[in-house]
């Protein structure tokens, strides 16, 4: 099924129900190495097939099902999916998407296991960081569900996703024993691994041409490695990930969701080691692999910045401002705006300061070029910053600081829009209107 979705692509799309509920019986069986080839087959149909035809077929056959595994294989692959799509587009109103995405998200999110209910989460989050959320949210989910949903969105920006539910041993299989350096029938051994055309023999660079095969046994041997008992061997996965970025970054990118999952439990680990080793390596990663990360955006950030920028451990938290930079000087500054802007809005302390000041950053550097983004995503922040004023005109936070980064994001948005800030201030609430105008009278126009 896997080569069949690689290859025929969207001339599957009439066989995508069938075949996807087929693969989802399977996902249910007690055989971890069948469930790890049901999940490849899955992911090639996510990056191969048509997006809203692969996301209906996970919503007729997965997510209702009676078994939890398979709920919540069907939920990762949903994920994956809406990442792919888009939130705008999820949430657009549309028949047979919004009315039928929304409602499956927020059921998942409060599904009884604990695994399952983590995709739900994770696509609860991704699609809340749109601005018409709320308004969707109240037209498609009953009033008398609306409140705990709610509340899940706010501890989710508050907190953050957390680390991914660990499988239980059953479901872990036969998978390498920690020191032993063996997955399956081999190991990776920090070369990258060579991936080779079935019929002819010869490596083939384009994403597209791996073998399903390959690509199965590749995001098994790697994620194994990062998700070792033995911290020396997840330690060996992250220097394998960075190896294969820069040799063979084909590979990673057509196995980009299984493999930065793993990565993201690493960058998210309670061992200082590994948690500062993957940080640091990041870098090198996101130097090599640049806009191909585009599309695990949503995963990196929140693990870079929950925790991290407000460590007391000094080295972990140099490394994530470290990576944040990184982000900024090798990604579309557009794709972090969103990000960026959600986590300034709902993290405290030093966190919440480095994160304004990065958005003000990217405002100067998007605002030339993207002007409709910058007001759509930065201009809510700022409304938030300054209707969490308190009479006196301070920001809340520690200290003066919030009230610092605030007033240089006002003035990176009054650089470039001038008196056409206070008019798109107009509809908003008097103490909004009012701290804004206090600020703008500190500010210089050019």
């Amino acid at each position: 099924m896997g080569e069949l979705y690689t290859a025929l692509q969207k001339g599957m799309d009439q066989e995508l129900e069938g075949t996807a509920k087929a693969l989802l019986q399977k996902a249910g069986e007690s055989n971890a190495f069948i469930r790890q080839d049901v999940d490849a087959a899955l992911d090639s149909m996510v990056q191969h097939c048509t997006p809203t035809r692969s996301l209906n077929a996970l919503l007729t056959s997965g997510l209702s099902h009676l078994n939890s595994v398979v709920r919540k294989c069907a939920g990762h692959h949903m994920a994956n999916l809406m990442e792919n799509i888009g939130a705008a587009r999820l949430l657009s109103g549309g028949k047979d998407l919004t009315d039928r995405i929304l409602p499956a998200v927020t059921k998942l999110a409060q599904d009884s296991s604990q695994e399952a209910r983590y995709q739900g989460r994770r696509m609860l989050l991704f699609l809340s960081l749109h601005r018409d959320f709320d308004k969707m949210l109240e037209k498609y989910i009953p009033a008398k569900d609306l409140a705990p949903i709610r509340d899940a969105v706010f501890t989710l920006n508050t907190k953050g996703l957390g680390e991914m539910p660990q499988d239980t041993p059953s479901a872990r299989g036969r998978r390498s024993h920690p020191g032993s350096g063996t997955v399956r029938a081999s190991s990776l051994n920090r070369e990258p691994l060579k991936v080779v055309n079935r019929e002819s023999g010869q490596y083939n660079g384009r994403p597209q041409a791996h073998s399903i095969a390959d690509k199965i046994e590749y995001i098994k041997q790697l994620t194994a490695l990062l998700g070792s008992k033995d911290f020396r061997e997840r330690i060996k996965g992250i220097d394998q990930l960075m190896v294969d970025c820069e040799h063979n970054p084909n590979m990673v990118i057509c196995s980009i969701f299984p493999v930065f999952d793993a990565f993201k439990a690493r960058l998210q680990e309670s061992n200082s080691k590994v948690n500062l080793y993957a940080l640091e390596s990041l870098q090198k990663i996101v130097t090599v692999m640049k806009d191909n990360l585009a599309q695990v955006i949503y995963i990196l950030v929140p693990a870079i910045v929950d925790n991290h920028l407000n460590s007391k451990n000094n080295a972990i938290y140099t490394a994530a401002i470290g990576a944040i930079h990184t982000l900024i000087q090798n990604l579309d500054n557009a794709l972090l705006l969103q990000p960026f802007c959600t986590k300034a809005q709902f993290l405290s302390g030093k966190a919440k300061v480095d994160l304004i000041e990065k958005v003000a950053d990217l405002v100067t550097e998007l605002y030339p070029r993207k002007p409709q983004v910058v007001e759509q995503k930065a201009l809510p922040l700022l409304w938030h910053l300054l209707g969490t004023s308190s009479h006196s005109g301070t920001v809340h936070g520690r200290g003066g600081s919030v009230r610092g980064a605030t007033s240089n994001l006002c003035q990176a948005l009054y650089t470039h829009m001038g008196p056409g800030l206070a008019e798109f201030a107009a509809s908003q609430p008097a103490n909004v209107h009012k701290s804004l105008n206090e600020l703008m009278r500190t500010l210089s126009y050019p």
